[in-house]
């Protein structure tokens, strides 16, 4: 998965974008993480892992007997996450840039964790099988991914919709699929996984929060969707206006993305 396949703008600002995501996933990550059970001692992968939120937070639960290693192709993103790993104290993770379609792990982890990645492969399916090969007997596989078409609002929202239209498609155009949170489950199994299990999680909001997210994930986009000759400028420029006087009003309602929260565990008695 080259730079140019991701929809999202990257960088120091599309850092500030996944704090932001961080934000609003994080009471849901960590309820997933509770209920899953990292124990202390683990080793642990965190594929795609951006600006490192998650990466840290399995860091701290698996405490200094254990190790983390977070991968991601934006070398930006992964500065940053050092340096905050430092600036918290938090000894036991390590960061690495691979393009994570091509990368085989060398060693086996107890837990490997994706964040919001599957979407945007072309073939999903393929770094699951290889995820598989590098999960020990035991260990568990944690996906959380998205269904774009969840998104709502009250009352309702052109620049909402096109904004979901927009996304969708270029996407699409990579290849990938805005909307494989349900499939998650079946490419696990399909993986080789046993025991799947999931949940599901809908963030919305009255103020801030996903609101909020939504506006800078379209104003992240609109390199892309220009580039893709999805939207002109000045019609681009009107719907960014239109979104955020609407997710500024405490008086309407957005919903983001529906989230499908699955794992499942490889085969075998742990070590």
């Amino acid at each position: 998965m080259g730079a140019d396949s991701y929809v999202i703008r990257g960088g120091v600002q599309g850092r500030e974008r996944l704090r932001l995501l961080a934000d609003v996933m994080g009471p849901a990550t960590r309820a997933l993480l509770d209920e899953i059970g990292i124990a202390t001692g683990a080793s642990c992968l965190d594929v795609g892992c951006g600006g490192g939120d998650v990466t840290l937070e399995l860091a701290r639960r698996v405490g200094a007997a254990g190790r983390v290693l977070g991968v991601d192709l934006d070398e930006a993103k992964l500065e940053i996450a050092r340096r905050e790993a430092a600036e918290q104290g938090v000894a036991n993770v390590a960061f690495a840039v691979h393009d994570v379609t091509a990368w085989e792990p060398g060693d086996p982890f107890d837990v490997v964790y994706a964040r919001f990645l599957l979407t945007h492969l072309a073939d999903p399916a393929s770094l699951l099988a290889t995820l598989h090969r590098h999960v020990r007997p035991g260990g568990v596989v944690v996906v959380e991914d998205i269904d774009f078409r969840g998104h709502f609002a009250e009352p309702p929202s052109a620049a909402l919709d096109r904004y979901v239209e927009l996304y969708t498609r270029s996407v699409a155009a990579r290849g990938a699929d805005a909307n494989i949170g349900p499939r998650v489950p079946g490419l696990l199994r399909a993986a080789g996984f046993d025991d799947v299990r999931m949940r599901m999680h809908h963030p919305a909001a009255l103020e801030g929060g996903i609101k909020l997210l939504t506006l800078v994930t379209l104003e992240g986009i609109a390199d892309a969707v220009l580039r893709d000759g999805l939207i002109g400028e000045s019609e681009l420029r009107a719907v960014v206006a239109e979104l955020s006087a609407f997710a500024q009003d405490p008086r309407t309602v957005v919903a983001g993305p529906r989230v499908v929260q699955a794992w499942g565990r490889r085969a075998g008695a742990a070590a």
